[in-house]
């Protein structure tokens, strides 16, 4: 797994990984040896020693240049001549073969002056140009593998071992490669699961903020689905295993992130041209340097002014503007559960300005609570949800384990037994020595009773909201209370719908298949705005995406937010679909974003990512390109007749510092705020 996530990231960044397979490492190593044979070279220089007025002879003081001097071009300066050979042989010139250019032409000016072809002082600045675009080179490297490293560390969620259940319950452990589909592990406290799974036996808080983004553990009980790589907190818990290696969810975190780190959008594809352009402007300028040099009779000049222009023309910073950008952004998303799978999704999430909410799983719950209750006959609400819940206990409906959640609560509820279906009714059981049972609407016809005066008014109050409404009635025909359930509202998605306003989003949509009154009451309590925000009711699901298809046709840029099968079609007919990470794997499959917890909160900041990267490519190409509009001029010589002229040293310098200018500029990223403290 660990090495499935390092290979992904070493593709990553596709283009500006023709550095011929470097890493920080190597470039760290090359930098110190070369700055350690840099340092003799330039103190015995002529030049150097004439600007600061001092004198070093000694008995083949006249070799340090050529022999140090020779070490760093060849040892130093191979990553790059390896890099422009193959930028030659695939067509695609670009920084390595500028950088191998502007080297070779300064050794060989260098040699031709020590054979006294030319009267320059030349190898202190070729050892330090070589030197200098080493450090440039480790910091470019640096910078993108810490981008990386988020798939290092996804890797590394994963456990080396786990502790294998066998038949007779004897537990060993075993290495995680060694795991089967069906085996059982224990998960002891504060251990990681080592597979996806579901829980056996136990229950546990697990932490899932390394999937998901939420730094709250969640409680988890028999039955229900873990991931690998999260912490079971407090309690050990027996998972058997479902999903390995490949297919586990972290996997597919892992294969996410990696393609987005991979994939371009416009803005690289406009750095990639400009890079292209840059190479040849700078050996046209390059040429007509020499020529203009040469016929002005400086031939030493034009060595010099020529090999200035082909440093400042390395298009580091350009190359490194939009790939460390991308893998910033995508990592620091991962990290707060919102993996990025399409980039160009990404791009045009700062352009939105209508997001469409599925209802069910998303702004809701998507299972019933308790949200009323009321009694009659001289029975208090909470007395009439205690016998309720006494009733339902025995009952796997959603409705009774809502009732039974909420009196579980509330002081928990009342002892029952004798508990027996009514098929199409309800169910009824005896509790403290009475006979109750618990219905809608159906029940009451059965029975042939009339809901009391008292309860009618509240009753039609929920129904005409949308409420599932259910009866305790007191056998053979008392009705002592009502109960009102529905679908409980994320109370995070209120939040979600008021940070997107604060964004600057014009149009909040939700659409659902439920009833008008229902939509309208989940509407109202999410803080809709009438005449402003559009609710889309009673819509069937092969016709979600239609309603996507007229709002585009208003001329809005539509984000659709949704979690079903049935909002597969939705997703991808949006401008930008963002599935929530708890739906199916069609609508994840679907959408470009994908929430890998099921808060909505993840969506304004997905919009901010999206500006705040967009912003950031911007500004770095305006640099790299605004850097080599001035220094290219400068390095050939255009102001030397002012005295104004950037030696290969100085040219070399600059470049880096425009590298390191761009990497900064990029790590502000991490300043932005994607999910809830």
């Amino acid at each position: 797994m660990a090495e499935h996530g390092q290979a992904a990231g070493h593709e990553a960044h596709g283009g500006h990984d023709k550095h011929a397979g470097h890493d920080p490492e190597m470039f760290r190593r090359r930098f110190w040896l070369c700055l350690a044979l840099t340092v003799p070279v330039v103190l015995t220089s002529h030049m150097v020693m004439d600007w600061f007025g001092y004198s070093l002879e000694f008995p083949g003081r006249a070799l340090v240049g050529p022999v140090l001097g020779s070490v760093v071009f060849w040892w130093g300066g191979w990553p790059f001549l390896v890099g422009a050979v193959r930028e030659v042989r695939d067509r695609a010139p670009g920084m390595m073969l500028l950088i191998g250019m502007a080297i070779t032409v300064a050794y060989g000016a260098s040699l031709a002056t020590s054979l006294g072809a030319f009267d320059l002082d030349f190898w202190w600045e070729l050892a330090a140009l070589v030197t200098i675009m080493l450090l440039g080179h480790w910091q470019e490297m640096k910078a993108i593998g810490q981008a990386r490293g988020a798939l290092a560390a996804l890797a590394a969620l994963l456990p080396d071992d786990a502790e294998r259940v066998g038949p007779d319950g004897a537990v060993a452990r075993v290495p995680v490669g060694q795991l089967r589909l069906d085996d059982v592990v224990l998960v002891r406290p504060g251990g990681r699961v080592p597979a996806d799974g579901r829980i056996t036996d136990g229950g546990a808080e697990l932490d899932e903020s390394m999937i998901t983004g939420e730094s709250r553990p969640v409680a988890r009980a028999v039955g229900d689905r873990v991931v690998a790589g999260t912490v079971a907190t407090d309690s050990a818990i027996r998972v058997r295993v479902e999903a390995l290696g490949e297919e586990t969810t972290l996997a597919g975190i892992q294969r996410l992130v990696a393609q987005a780190q991979q994939s371009s959008g416009r803005a690289q594809v406009l750095a990639d041209r400009f890079a292209a352009w840059l190479f040849y402007v700078a050996v046209a300028t390059a040429v007509a340097t020499v020529l203009v040099w040469s016929l002005l009779g400086n031939v030493g000049e034009a060595v010099v002014r020529t090999v200035s222009v082909l440093v400042i023309a390395c298009p580091h910073a350009l190359g490194l503007a939009i790939p460390l950008v991308i893998a910033l952004s995508t990592a620091l998303a991962a990290r707060s559960g919102i993996l990025v799978r399409d980039r160009l999704a990404l791009e045009r999430m700062r352009t939105v300005d209508a997001v469409l909410f599925d209802k069910t799983g998303t702004l809701t719950r998507g299972r019933h609570v308790v949200t009323d209750v009321a009694g009659a006959a001289g029975l208090a609400g909470p007395e009439v949800l205690r016998l309720a819940a006494g009733v339902e206990a025995d009952s796997e409906h959603p409705l009774a384990r809502a009732i039974v959640a909420a009196a579980e609560s509330a002081g928990g509820p009342a002892r029952a037994s004798g508990f027996r279906s009514l098929p199409g009714c309800g169910v009824q059981a005896t509790v403290e020595g009475a006979e109750y049972a618990v219905g809608g609407p159906a029940l009451l016809r059965e029975l042939g009773v009339r809901l009391p005066e008292e309860l009618a008014p509240a009753a039609a109050r929920w129904a005409g909201r949308g409420s599932a409404v259910l009866h305790l009635v007191r056998l053979p025909d008392t009705v002592l209370g009502a109960l009102a359930l529905a679908d409980e509202v994320r109370p995070e998605a209120r939040e979600a719908i008021a940070e997107l306003r604060a964004l600057g989003v014009r149009t909040i949509a939700m659409i659902t298949g439920d009833a008008r009154p229902v939509a309208d009451a989940v509407a109202a309590d999410l803080g809709f705005r009438p005449g402003v925000d559009e609710v889309f009711a009673e819509v069937l699901p092969a016709d979600k995406d239609a309603k996507v298809t007229e709002l585009q046709r208003r001329g809005l840029t539509v984000a659709m937010v949704g979690d079903g099968v049935n909002d597969a079609p939705a997703l991808a007919r949006a401008d930008v679909g963002i599935a929530i990470g708890a739906g199916t794997d069609v609508a994840i499959e679907s959408a470009g974003v994908v929430l890998a917890s099921s808060d909505p909160r993840g969506v304004p900041g997905v919009v901010r990512l999206s500006r705040a990267s967009y912003r950031k490519m911007v500004q770095n190409l305006a640099w790299a390109a605004g850097y080599n509009v001035v220094a290219l001029p400068l390095a050939a010589g255009v102001l030397a007749w002012a005295g104004v002229a950037l030696s290969p040293a100085v040219a070399a310098v600059l470049m880096s510092a425009s590298t390191i200018v761009v990497a900064v500029n990029a790590q502000l990223l991490r300043r932005v705020r994607l999910t809830p403290e």
